[in-house]
């Protein structure tokens, strides 16, 4: 197993050291805590002040932590408050249209699943929650790449086909996301996994920026007719959307 990298340790040791205590500390003052030498601890402050997670008083000269940790934390209070709201949502979606229910969020490049609900049936399945769905291939991450303005920038150069239905062009995907803009929900058929359906909507926060997308997904002849999708699941998905959105303090949309 690999061993821990020190400079990281120390970068951790001196986040932890401003958290506490003073709130404010002098270059002396981090060095002799933590037994570094300055120029370390200086070194160490210099790139944690650069990417952000500290800050300097000019006049005084002092560190504290700065804002980039804090939007850090708000986004991790988004994600465990979105799942928190959503929990008793998911649970009606399920046992309404029968299916079973995930919700993701955007992460590093993909949908990571943070919650999931049994298809309400007594079939085997696996419980998918920290798994990654593809941006690009499914119902989940063509919600986010409509309303999530950073979305986008998360794409790799090439889309890697999934099924041969996936969208792998950039126009064809672009335009796709137009669509689900005008019509405020996604969906996809065998574009992530031959013989799979999906249709998701989009989870706003009390400011209405999307936080993830909640949605269905099973077997494609059970969710789709004539190869679209019956107006009652498209309605109950979008329905548990606004609800959940609601519940985080979102407008009405």
């Amino acid at each position: 197993m690999a061993g821990s990298i020190q400079s990281l340790e120390r970068a951790a040791a001196i986040l932890r050291l401003l958290a506490g205590g003073e709130r404010t500390l002098a270059l002396s003052d981090v060095a002799l805590t933590l037994g570094l030498a300055k120029g370390t601890a200086h070194g160490i402050l210099r790139t944690l002040q650069q990417e952000g997670f500290v800050e300097q008083d000019p006049v005084t000269g002092r560190y504290r932590l700065g804002a980039e940790l804090l939007r850090l934390g708000n986004g991790y209070l988004d994600v465990n408050e979105l799942r928190a709201r959503s929990l008793m949502w998911a649970d009606d979606l399920a046992r309404v249209t029968g299916e079973s229910v995930r919700i993701g969020v955007l992460h590093q490049g993909g949908v990571l699943v943070i919650h999931h609900v049994f298809r309400p049936d007594e079939s085997r399945q696996v419980l998918e929650v920290g798994s990654m769905l593809p941006l690009h291939a499914t119902a989940w991450g063509k919600v986010l790449l409509a309303f999530d303005p950073v979305a986008p920038g998360e794409l790799d150069d090439g889309l890697k086909p999934c099924t041969p239905a996936t969208l792998t062009a950039r126009a064809d995907l672009d335009a796709e996301c137009a669509r689900i803009r005008a019509a405020g929900w996604a969906g996809e058929r065998e574009e992530a996994v031959e013989g799979v359906a999906a249709l998701a909507a989009p989870i706003r926060g009390h400011r209405g920026a999307p936080l993830g997308a909640v949605g269905i997904g099973g077997a494609i002849e059970r969710l789709t007719s004539d190869g679209a999708f019956p107006g009652t699941l498209v309605a109950a998905v979008r329905d548990t959307a606004r609800a959940i959105s609601r519940d985080l303090g979102a407008g009405i949309y």
